[in-house]
């Protein structure tokens, strides 16, 4: 069921009740939200430094704790479980309460869980730079640090599962399927990878299918159910329609989830695994195609007519932007995950490339418009500058489109020198080869940088603004060049 002009929460009562919602929100969102965005600058000024030391090896070269084994493991340690996951708990707490009309309960839970959370990012990217890491993508914190963050995830499950059965709605809707899904999904993916990778590894080459599985799923399992319950939400919130088939949503829901988790194997093409492994990969990845592109759909059929609001609200335009993102890094990966075009990719930039397309210019961006969207009305005052809102959008999409392209098509050219042994018999020619596109990568980080500090500014000034009678009208009469699209 999706919002519509038809439901309550457009009325003058729903309205008043989704004030209220917000108002009691008001503490864990800005906890999960404040943390998020601190960790977002913390993991920023970690991947330029990685960046930088990729055409660069000796900078920052007399500290052993800033050698590359060390700062890149805490980078994606910081920006998953940092950035991504404190700000995709806000943004999924404040919807979970939004369609479940629930006035904020049991509130200490989640204040606690944002406590214990942060903790534990903090202790496993500490083990990280004093050289207690493991060998495993995405899972590089010391196994001390697991606990921690599993003992504030039960807090938040508990929370979102109160809070779902006791809502006040009779109706379920999208984004709560989405948000339910990663509910669930993200204990037996992490338990599971600390079990067989940290604490009673695997024998052999299972540990690599542990590993790859766990970092493919953490992405699509994960974020990707987040991100998704945020753009269901605001696409009919902001543009006042509905989804645009309930039904088609239905099979796209649960076609995901039964394909999307197979996807990943496709990684390990090569390796000594077994090749039905590799062929589950790869038809996952192609299957998951189908939900992709209802999605796709849905979403795009969503702003049909629409695409002049794209200019007056800020929490759309990065939405939007998240929305296409998502769509064509589907597609893309799909086609990556084919043996032959695998052959070339595969060890190269192409793959850093990807990942960031799809953590950052779609996971990440619609946690910006989403966070664009709810901080005016959980603080109740209006986003203070336009500028700053314009130039965190253009530095953001400009500079992850230039680590896309830098990192995708300098890895492509990279690939085809290393299967060109005649040409290139001597690898460090290859690598010689690579360094444009990696300063031109850590340009387009320069960018992120930008963006990135610009948010941090402006999220402060939002955060320390007087909550006055006229900031709280312009919530709902702004002018058109900071319009937030209130419904």
């Amino acid at each position: 069921m999706s919002d519509s002009s038809s439901n309550p929460d457009y009325t003058k009562q729903g309205a008043a009740a989704s004030g209220a919602i917000d108002r009691s929100m008001r503490a864990p969102v800005v906890l999960f939200a404040a943390a998020g965005v601190f960790w977002l600058l913390v993991g920023t000024l970690l991947a330029l430094i990685t960046s930088f030391k990729l055409h660069t090896p000796g900078f920052l070269g007399n500290w052993e704790w800033l050698t590359y084994g060390r700062v890149r493991p805490a980078y994606t340690t910081v920006f998953l479980y940092g950035w991504a996951t404190n700000a995709g708990l806000a943004v999924g707490f404040w919807i979970m309460a939004r369609l479940s009309r629930n006035v904020l309960q049991r509130g200490t839970i989640l204040n606690t869980a944002a406590v214990f959370w942060n903790v534990g990012v903090l202790v496993g990217v500490a083990g990280i730079f004093f050289g207690d890491l493991t060998a495993r993508e995405w899972l590089e914190m010391p196994g001390y640090a697991a606990p921690i963050l599993m003992f504030a995830y039960v807090l938040i499950a508990l929370w979102v599962v109160l809070t779902f059965q006791y809502r006040n709605s009779k109706y379920t809707y999208v984004s709560q399927w989405y948000l339910l899904a990663a509910l669930f999904w993200f204990p037996a993916i992490f338990g599971t990878a600390q079990l067989m990778a940290v604490y009673a590894p695997a024998r052999g080459v299972l540990q690599e299918v542990v590993g790859w599985w766990f970092a493919h799923n953490l992405y699509a399992l994960w974020l990707t159910p987040i991100g998704l319950a945020s753009v269901y939400y605001l696409l009919p919130k902001i543009l006042g329609k509905p989804v645009h088939s309930y039904y088609l949503t239905s099979v796209a829901f649960w076609s995901y989830l039964v394909f999307a988790g197979w996807a990943g194997m496709h990684y390990l093409a090569g390796g000594p695994v077994p090749a039905w492994i590799i062929s589950a990969g790869v038809t996952g990845a192609l299957l998951v195609l189908f939900p992709v592109f209802i999605i796709g759909i849905n979403h795009h059929r969503a702003m049909a007519g629409s695409f002049g609001m794209l200019r007056t609200s800020p929490a759309l335009r990065f939405t939007y932007f998240a929305a296409v993102a998502f769509t064509t890094v589907s597609v893309v990966a799909a086609i990556a995950a084919f043996r032959g075009v695998k052959e070339i990719v595969h060890f190269t930039y192409f793959t850093d490339g990807l990942m960031q397309w799809g953590v950052y210019a779609w996971f990440t961006m619609a946690m910006f418009g989403a966070l664009y969207y709810l901080l005016p009305r959980v603080l109740q005052r209006a986003w203070p500058s336009p500028t700053l809102i314009s130039l965190h959008f253009w530095t953001s999409a400009a500079g992850i489109g230039l680590y896309v392209f830098a990192m995708c098509v300098g890895g492509w050219i990279q690939g085809l020198q290393m299967n060109n042994p005649e040409a290139y018999p001597e690898f460090v020619d290859i690598t010689r080869n690579t360094l444009p596109w990696l300063v031109m990568a850590s340009l387009g980080g320069l960018l992120l940088f930008v963006a990135h500090v610009a948010f941090a500014i402006h999220c402060l000034w939002l955060l320390l603004r007087p909550e006055t009678a006229e900031n709280r009208s312009m919530l709902t009469a702004e002018p058109k060049t900071m319009k937030v699209a209130a419904k």
